[in-house]
């Protein structure tokens, strides 16, 4: 962005969500001169920054939901938002699949999204490592596949490291949980409702457990830290209970379980892939950030 002349000789520009200042004499200031800070300029750039940097978040977190709930994405939709930056830096180098007339997604023929232009459709580096594009015509939408749901997922992590890819929204290297083998009605598997693997986390007072979920981007409802989901076109969620008490109370976080939009818990073994790899992720993050004792303190 060029510069623009405002008071005292001095000159203000946007460097991408930065306000830049520099002086009479053409130097750049390292930050704009507190006498400046309500100038109508540069006033009307910090409001723009702000702006830039709130939507550039929220395409980010809009391709972040297209990814957890397995959203079908029509090509044409990719094409007419790809020409905006803050799209395109979230858009770029994502895996992408075509989706098939039956709605199934053909992750053999998976690729990293290189272009998107109306006419032409979708450019593409395939697995081989070719650029080719996907017609319009032939591919009218995609699939942003979770990686859980990727084979060879470690294979695919290294041709990404060797082409240099730099993913705006995580997806390749976002850490993935799998559901483990079923263990009778005690396990993940029979008819067991609640995944216990995250209980007993120790927070010296309930609003640490309830700010760090919502530092990390989820709903806290009824006690429980929430993640929407999405499952064979099914609305689900999964809950991770942290606690009802007074917030200043300390509080031991409890199972996660998830359930479908009537409040039905669903048998562990009918969570899918990535409700469970998305459920599970949401319980570490917030578990981690527990009280961990010493041994010293153990022993005690």
């Amino acid at each position: 962005m060029g510069w623009i002349e405002t008071t005292g000789g001095y000159a203000v520009a946007l460097d991408g969500t930065r306000v830049l200042c520099r002086n009479a004499a053409g130097r750049t200031l390292k930050q704009v001169p507190p006498k400046l800070r309500d100038d109508a300029e540069v006033v009307r750039l910090r409001q723009l920054a702000e702006w830039l940097a709130r939507h550039e978040r929220e395409c980010r977190e809009q391709v972040d939901t297209w990814l957890v709930r397995s959203l079908p994405v029509p090509v044409a939709l990719l094409a007419r938002v790809w020409p905006d930056a803050a799209w395109q830096s979230a858009l770029r180098d994502l895996v992408v699949a075509p989706v098939a007339a039956d709605g199934s997604a053909d992750t053999e023929r998976a690729g990293f999204l290189r272009d998107a232009d109306p006419a032409r459709g979708l450019g593409i580096v395939d697995l081989d490592g070719d650029s080719v594009w996907w017609g319009a015509a032939a591919v009218e939408t995609v699939l942003i596949p979770h990686p859980v749901l990727l084979e060879e997922l470690a294979e695919l992590r290294e041709f990404a490291a060797e082409l240099g890819v730099e993913q705006g929204a995580e997806q390749l290297f976002r850490e993935v949980w799998r559901r483990p083998e079923p263990a009778g009605d005690t396990g993940a598997g029979g008819t067991a409702q609640d995944w216990r693997a995250y209980a007993d986390g120790k927070f010296a007072q309930l609003r640490h457990a309830t700010a760090r979920a919502v530092s990390l981007g989820y709903r806290v409802r009824g006690g429980q830290a929430v993640c929407p989901l999405v499952q064979d076109g099914r609305q689900l969620e999964a809950a991770y209970w942290l606690g009802d008490d007074y917030p200043e109370a300390e509080t031991l976080t409890g199972s996660l379980e998830w359930r479908d939009t009537a409040g039905r818990r669903l048998p562990l073994a009918e969570v899918g892939p990535v409700a469970w790899s998305e459920g599970e992720r949401m319980a570490a993050l917030v578990y981690a950030g527990r009280v961990v004792e010493s041994d010293e303190e153990k022993a005690l």
